[in-house]
């Protein structure tokens, strides 16, 4: 697909979704639009691999299958392959051409079926090893809201539109290495961050930034056994390191139910396996859900200085991922609380890097001596990279990169690189382009300096600066101001006192002439 044919896919979709978008809040029609399109994704690979099992059968379209032996046949075979099962008459296609018939026939309504269906294909997984992955997946698309219309009759007008415009919609399923609908869900969930506001961080990380995070991770690796996200939102940070390097497993936990859901969704719809992802639901801090693994890569971007219970929790005191730190993060600022926890899941062959706000480079007191414990006592910094300020939604500040290793090749130094004045404008937010991209990776790879943009500080200096990583403080990036010729400004200021002579008399003029008072 051309990039001109992905804008114009993309378009189509925003406006399917502004179908909804008059009626209910971003964040609620986000949960229709994109859970629509999953469901619609669903039922077309159940089609074609229904299809490919009939291929030596009388009968070839899965569509026009009417025996129940056969029917149960595909669906043995569809649970053990894609982990759920939908009936011929449950597809998205069918249910659609219903509701969009006749609609003044009452058989032609079809919410109480629509939600049928969406339960259906939940429980068709109870008992198998994908149920982890569809439970309770479809919870936020309440088809009963008044939100989506005062009547039922008007919510099913409202939802068989929508299931009509995205029927004629091609996402090119059956080609194997396509990913159109994956491209487009990402689109889709950038466009609901932007209008989200401060809710946005809690399920998005900007494309470009998770970008910097894949590569700085991936860098000479084709394959990584396993890479988890203890905060992974809508699970997109994941999904961009599968486009640098092949990976076995993806591990994720997320706390919010709904961005649970979407990270779920995601998945399936990138065409990973359900036996390829584990992404569980709670409080990474306090209900860690993969404690007894360990990841050759670790990502994030946790939410900016949250709040924790800290020492308000003694379990904390004697968790093996904080004890030896000597101090708990701050309740108020759970930073290195989330570092800690990364460091903890890492192998050691791993990699990590995760986006904090910058505080966590200078601030004092238990995050000063975490900070310093890991760079004295495990020496796992190996790079601090400062990002452009008001490139994430819900917040202005700017942030930084931490990339962390067990095993350095650089073990003696810490680079920093002050990427911080390298963005592009566009709208109310910065972003960084493939360029900006390109050139702190680079960096990273090289590790050499670069005037005003980059420094290679060994563990002495960093030792001498008290463990304080501000990054001005290593990469200079002053620029001195032109020297000032004071003989011409002297001359400059005589011409001026010359004009403004002139002018008063030329005013002194016009007042005599016109008859009035001279102001000088």
């Amino acid at each position: 697909m051309t990039e001109g044919q992905k804008q114009k896919l993309h378009k189509q979709l925003w406006n399917i979704a502004n179908e909804l978008r008059g009626k209910i809040d971003a964040d609620e029609f986000r949960d229709y639009i994109l859970g629509f399109i999953f469901y619609k994704y669903l039922s077309e690979k159940q089609h074609i691999y229904a299809n490919y099992l009939l291929e030596h059968d009388e009968i070839k379209d899965y569509c026009d299958v009417t025996s129940e032996e056969d029917i149960a046949a595909i669906r043995d075979n569809s649970l053990m392959k894609l982990g759920y099962f939908l009936r011929p008459e449950e597809l998205f296609s069918a249910i659609t051409i219903k509701g969009n018939a006749n609609l003044e026939e009452e058989s032609n309504f079809i919410l109480d079926d629509l939600q049928t269906i969406l339960n259906n294909i939940e429980q068709s997984t109870m008992g198998t090893e994908s149920e982890d992955d569809f439970n309770k997946l479809f919870e936020d698309l309440e088809l009963a809201s008044t939100k989506l219309g005062r009547t039922p009759n008007a919510r099913n007008s409202l939802i068989s539109k929508v299931l009509a415009h995205l029927d004629k919609i091609d996402f090119r399923i059956e080609e194997s290495d396509s990913d159109v609908l994956g491209d487009a869900y990402e689109y889709l969930i950038g466009q609901f961050a932007a209008g989200a506001g401060k809710k946005a961080g809690e399920f998005y990380t900007p494309q470009q930034v998770s970008k910097v995070l894949a590569r700085l991770v991936t860098l000479d690796k084709e394959r990584i056994k396993s890479v988890y996200d203890p905060t992974c939102g809508s699970g997109s940070l994941l999904l961009r390191i599968s486009r640098e390097a092949e990976i076995g497993e993806f591990y994720g936990q997320e706390i919010n139910r709904t961005t649970y859901n979407l990270a779920r969704m995601n998945m399936i719809l990138h065409g990973v396996h359900f036996r390829q992802f584990d992404i569980k639901q709670d409080d990474t801090l306090e209900h860690p859900q993969h404690l007894d693994l360990r990841f050759e890569v670790v990502v994030a971007n946790p939410p900016f200085s949250a709040k924790w219970k800290g020492k308000g929790n003694p379990l904390n005191e004697t968790d093996d991922r904080f004890s030896q730190y000597g101090k708990l993060a701050p309740t108020s600022k759970a930073d290195f609380a989330f570092v800690q926890h990364m460091i903890y899941q890492m192998s050691e062959n791993g990699a990590m890097a995760v986006v904090l706000p910058h505080g966590v480079l200078f601030r004092g007191a238990a995050e000063g001596k975490i900070r310093q414990y890991i760079i004295q006592e495990q020496n796992y910094l190996d790079a601090v990279i400062g990002l452009p300020a008001n490139l994430f939604y819900g917040t202005g500040i700017p942030a930084c990169i931490l990339v962390l290793k067990k095993c350095r090749v650089h073990d003696n130094d810490i680079l920093f690189i002050d990427a911080s004045q390298y963005f592009e404008k566009s709208g109310n937010k910065n972003t960084l382009t493939d360029m900006h991209v390109e050139k702190i990776v680079d960096a990273y790879r090289k590790r050499k300096p670069i005037d005003k943009y980059a420094y290679v500080a060994d563990l002495n200096e960093i030792e001498k600066n008290d463990y304080n990583l501000n990054i001005p403080r290593y990469v200079d990036t002053f620029e001195e101001e032109k020297p000032v010729d004071i003989g011409t400004v002297a001359k400059d200021l005589e011409d001026l006192e010359i004009d403004i002579q002139k002018t008063d008399k030329t005013i002194e003029e016009f007042c005599r002439e016109l008859g009035i008072k001279s102001p000088f």
